[in-house]
Order: structure tokens, then sequence, then C-alpha cells
């Protein structure tokens, strides 16, 4: 029987290469003194989620020697090249049969994006049915909570890098937004000049 507390699990999609940065895959930069990948499994954590799975691609040996992950399911995505859609297949895949009822998948490359914010988005989980999102002053962002009765159609519609984004934009009726922009900043880690926002 699975805790309530348990119902959902954190989905870290961490796999990229981080093309725009030299090559430099992004689990790896440093935050706060620590791989980035350590910093995004510690958000998910501290919103609630006591089963984190972690999606790696690039670099996966050297996140795996430099970065602690100790109690977290550590994915590898061998097609990660192909963009975040494999990812997000190979996650939700990770995820059949561990008794989990929703999936609460953030991004390691948005660390302004923290553990208020995502608590706040897994609270929309009700059941298996629920879809919701993180908006910041109403526009869509992450983390998104999938209920397990959507990650069939999820993978099923996730392709190259836009991920569940058309899942989404098809299903905008059932979907719960989340206004998190009072306490969370959605930029993203993509190119030289984002590194600034790193600690």
């Amino acid at each position: 029987m699975t805790h309530r507390e348990d119902e959902v699990a954190g989905l870290l999609l961490a796999a990229g290469g981080g093309r725009r940065l030299g090559g430099r895959p992004k689990a790896l930069l440093t935050h706060r003194g620590r791989p980035l990948v350590e910093h995004a499994v510690g958000v998910l954590r501290a919103a609630g989620c006591t089963r984190v799975h972690v999606v790696l691609g690039a670099a996966a040996d050297a996140v795996r020697e430099r970065a602690r992950l100790d109690g977290c399911v550590v994915v590898e995505n061998p097609d990660w090249e192909e963009g975040m859609g494999t990812s997000l297949r190979a996650g939700l895949a990770s995820l059949a049969g561990t008794g989990a009822r929703a999936a609460l998948v953030s991004l390691v490359d948005q660390p302004g994006i923290g553990p208020e914010a995502a608590a706040r988005t897994r609270a929309a989980f009700e059941d298996e049915e629920s879809l919701a999102a993180a908006s910041y002053d109403g526009v869509r962002g992450h983390p998104v909570l999938f209920g397990a009765a959507h990650w069939a159609g999820v993978a099923a519609s996730a392709s190259g890098d836009q991920g569940a984004r058309a899942y989404l934009k098809a299903r905008a009726a059932a979907l719960t937004l989340v206004e998190c922009g009072d306490v969370a900043r959605p930029y993203d880690i993509d190119t030289e000049a984002d590194l600034s926002h790193l600690e």
C-alpha cells in the first residue's frame, strides 16, 4: 500500500548536453558549490517528493561520479540527443510499477524555481487524472504534475524538444494552472549569459 505522501514522485529531466553552453552538461553546472542536478533534486525533496527519479544523458558517467544522487533512481536516456521528449518518455516509463499515482516533472536548468513553487504544484494532486502546471504571471511553465492516467498519452505525444507541450495544449481545459510568479523565477540556463543566474 502506497502512503499518501509517496503518491507523487519527482521526475527530474537532467539529460541535456548544454549545446549553447559549449557542450557543458547542464547537470554539472555549479550552483551554490554543488552540481546543479543536486540542487534540483533537493528542490523536489523539499517539495515533499520522497521518490525522485533523475533522467541523465549527456556525460551520465561524470554526473554519477560528481553528483550525490543517493536515494534517487537514476535513469539513463541513450537517446538524449534527440531532445527532451525522449527524457520525459524514459522517466515516465521508469515510474511504471512504482505505485506512484502522479509525477511532478521539473527541469535541471531552472534553479530559480524552488521548493515553494514545486510544493504548490504538487499540492494540486488529487488523483490519477490530475493535470497541473506552475504558471508565472499566467504563463504555463514548470514544474508540471501529470497524474498516472496521462502518462501513456504524454509519452506517445512527446517528441524532440517539445516534451509535453502538445499534450498540455490539447488539454488546456483540464489543466490546473498554479500561479507561482510570487515565489519563483522561471528562467532557463541555456546560454553563457544565463550563467549569471547561478550562485
